[in-house]
């Protein structure tokens, strides 16, 4: 799922997870969400994915975003951003130089209830992301 790339590249969404990547991590993590949902610590992951596969509606919105998409598992943020230091999940916004910025905190992620809202926030965010000297 994750793709490496250099991150001199152009704009782009960055979705990092609260979790290692993996096959094993991903089936420990899937009985997590089923057997103690209420401490699973990956709220993107719990908006965005059902068992093991991603939720079709949020695949198709995030999908035809018009930008690059990156999808990190927290153990990868170190190799593709080091020094990056941000609360986890988080969902970015990178211009294709720098350091990226935060477009979705942890925080207000915790505080989401169902994706449509996630999904909302996004649209709205990125009406402001896209512009100049935003």
């Amino acid at each position: 799922m994750a793709r490496y790339v250099s991150a001199e590249e152009s704009a782009r969404l960055i979705l990092i997870y609260n979790a290692d990547g993996g096959v094993l991590n991903a089936l420990k993590d899937a009985v997590h969400k089923v057997a103690r949902p209420g401490s699973y610590p990956c709220s993107l992951c719990a908006l965005t994915y059902g068992w093991v596969a991603m939720h079709s509606d949020w695949r198709r919105f995030v999908f035809r975003l018009p930008m690059g998409k990156m999808f990190l598992y927290r153990d990868q943020v170190a190799k593709v951003f080091p020094g990056l230091s941000v609360d986890l999940p988080a969902i970015l916004f990178h211009h294709g130089y720098g350091e990226p910025d935060v477009l979705v905190s942890s925080a207000e992620l915790n505080a989401l209830q169902h994706r449509r809202q996630l999904m909302a926030l996004l649209a709205d965010r990125l009406g402001e992301a896209d512009r100049p000297g935003s």
